[in-house]
């Protein structure tokens, strides 16, 4: 029997696990890297060792420095989480060696399933359809288009579509370097890539007595750089007869490896149905809710009995019901998926319950709490939230309308992209193949939802709670009206900046209530710091609002809006060089292209940054010469750090 558990990973997963524990009396233990310190995980747990350092490498990776944490603190068993060693078999044999109950799979289902060509091989011996592996040296025109993908590892790293011969070459680089990075391994090999591809799962759970359950099947198709952003289950393009065959094929491939514990057969199906084994994940998954909401399992804490060596029952569960889950990370979708960091100011969705529940709602499973440091150590996803319904259309509303509704100050997220696809018709009529965010457009589905008027009057209600929390600081005169004279001249003037528009908001307060200009028809009911409530056209609105420095958020019903405060005078020497390229993100250079005094073309490639786990090109934004390239491979850069200087050819 397990008395006290080790989490051997970090944020929102060691948290859903201590949940469970908590439930069941069992005694946890956290780790934590330095800049962990003060995350949620950590305080959560009964103790906490830390790991010196930051990155991964140092830290969360270090298995030995995980298993003296646990023989250090009395925990007789590791639950490894999913990411970082959770599919490392050397690490489940070490804990094993220590004495320790290992949470997981044998190392040798791990091992065996380590490998994507070896894992192949196996099971189509076992039954199982695949997609024949491609060698790159012998690719021709007739296998494209293809995907380059990673032996090693996961979560879209390592991983590149080729359409066309030419780029074949960079791809396999670049994937290659990727993967070393990320798992340790550089092999890379290719197969057939579809391009309207379903992505299909099923969750499998094995006891140490031979039974094998297959419990339910997920979809993951809505993907970004082969990432899931939307998971649900059950899939709304498996029938009956087609999810007969999918549980078969997952439990012959749990069966094929001896499996035990929770794990997740994945696989890609085609418009006609048919499908073919992806990989098989030797661990819990991260869109695990979905499927603990439409069974009513708690799959962490089967996980835990069956590591105690507990039986199945012999009857698989039912399903019933649809959940909707999404992956809210700090990203710009609009600006080629960038991940963001800084300050998590504010972090609420009130519409979802932080406890592990069952029935219909909205369920929140988090690694961050308002006031944390969103870092560049690690993946950006915020959250998970998660929707379940009677029915699929009732979950999608719910989800959409918790995430509107949520107050997320301080990094941008993809917050509006998960609203405009959960609302999109495509995605309700089930059509939510791999294509998806090709098909419908990047750009409108990341379009904010807050519209140019809404952007208008927020920015109102924001100069409108200046002014009230300028005269509450006031020391003398606190009751006078803002901007208040004796004889009027003009009205009060505040600048805002919204991305590369400048917004100018004239108002005055006065006898007769508020004026101000281009708002005809709008009164004011009430102005507080954080809350002004205006009249418009006869409807209240009201718009709770922020300050942090110089940027406000304004949220309402309407959408949420940033605003960047326009200071009256600006310092000249704050303003770049013609040509300047700066780092759009904290993250370390790993490879230059170029050097000071090379000729390059629009769009040729300048040099690569790294950051939260994935590569990022910085490209010549125009032709021109090199002036300046003041970086070096290995060098950390912060967010605006002058990365290269493209000039005129002149």
């Amino acid at each position: 029997m397990i008395e006290k558990l080790l989490v051997a990973n970090r944020g929102e997963i060691a948290r859903r696990v201590f949940r469970t524990c908590r439930d069941a009396g069992i005694g946890t233990v956290a780790v934590f890297s330095d800049a962990d310190a003060d995350a949620p995980h950590t305080a959560e747990a009964d103790v906490a060792v830390r790991l010196p350092g930051n990155a991964p490498a140092d830290t969360y990776l270090r298995a030995e420095l995980l298993i003296k944490a646990a023989v250090e603190t009395g925990a007789d068993a590791i639950h490894p989480g999913y990411g970082f060693l959770s599919e490392n078999a050397a690490f489940a044999r070490a804990v094993i060696d220590a004495g320790l109950t290992w949470v997981g799979p044998p190392p040798e289902a791990i091992e065996s399933m380590g490998s994507k060509v070896e894992s192949k091989r196996m099971m189509a011996e076992a039954g199982v359809p695949i997609l024949s592996e491609l060698d790159p040296a012998e690719v021709t025109e007739a296998d494209l288009p293809l995907l380059v993908k990673a032996s090693a590892g996961g979560g879209g790293r390592g991983m590149r579509v080729v359409r066309s011969l030419g780029e074949l070459a960079e791809a396999v680089e670049g994937a290659s370097a990727e993967a070393a990075s990320a798992f340790g391994d550089p092999t890379v090999f290719c197969e057939r890539y579809l391009e309207t591809g379903r992505h299909i799962e099923v969750q499998v759970l094995a006891d140490t007595h031979g039974t094998v359950w297959a419990v339910g099947e997920r979809e993951c198709s809505i993907q970004r750089r082969h990432q899931k952003v939307v998971e649900e289950a059950p899939s709304p393009f498996v029938d009956e007869a087609m999810r007969e065959a999918l549980f078969d094929a997952a439990r012959k491939a749990a069966q094929a490896i001896d499996y035990v514990g929770a794990g997740t057969v994945e696989f890609l199906a085609g418009p006609d149905g048919r499908f073919y084994f992806l990989e098989m994940n030797t661990r819990l998954q991260v869109e695990h809710p979905v499927t603990e909401a439409t069974t009513g399992l708690d799959l962490v804490s089967l996980q835990l009995r069956i590591a105690e060596g507990e039986h199945l029952p012999i009857e698989e569960p039912e399903t019933r019901g649809h959940a909707i889950e999404v992956r809210l990370y700090a990203e710009d979708p609009a600006e080629g998926w960038q991940p963001q960091s800084g300050t998590l100011h504010r972090f609420e969705v009130s519409a979802a319950r932080r406890a592990f529940e069952v029935g219909p709602g909205v369920r929140l499973d988090s690694g961050f709490v308002s006031g944390q440091t969103v870092g560049v150590h690690y993946d950006p996803m915020l959250a998970k939230v998660i929707a379940y319904a009677p029915d699929r259309r009732s979950a999608a509303r719910a989800l959409a309308g918790a995430l509107a509704g949520a107050e997320i100050h301080g990094v941008v997220t993809n917050r509006d992209l998960l609203v405009n696809v959960l609302r999109h018709e495509a995605f309700l009529a089930g059509e939510t193949d791999t294509a998806f965010f090709d098909r419908h457009g990047l750009e409108t589905l990341a379009r904010p939802l807050a519209t140019v008027d809404t952007v208008r009057i927020s920015a109102l209600a924001a100069a409108l709670a200046g002014a009230a929390a300028n005269r509450s600081e006031a020391r003398v005169q606190r009751r006078l009206p803002s901007g208040w004279r004796n004889v009027r001249s003009q009205g009060q003037r505040k600048r805002f900046r919204q991305g590369g528009d400048e917004i100018e908001v004239g108002y005055s307060l006065g006898r007769n209530g508020l004026r101000a200009d281009g708002f005809e028809g709008v009164e004011l009911v009430s102005a507080e710091s954080g809350a002004v409530v205006l009249e418009v056209s006869g409807v209240r609105r009201k718009f709770a609002v922020a300050r942090y420095g110089d940027t406000v958020y304004v949220d309402s019903p309407e959408g949420a809006v940033e605003l960047d405060v326009v200071p009256r005078y600006t310092d000249p020497d704050a303003a770049l060089a013609a040509g300047s390229l700066v780092a759009p993100m904290p993250g370390t250079v790993v490879r230059l292209a170029v050097e000071a005094g090379d000729t390059v073309k629009t769009g040729d490639p300048l040099l690569w940054l790294e950051a939260m786990k994935m590569e990022h090109r910085i490209a010549a934004p125009a032709d021109g010469v090199v002036t300046e390239l003041p970086v070096v491979v290995g060098q950390q850069v912060e967010v605006g750090t002058i990365l290269a200087v493209v000039g005129d050819d002149e």
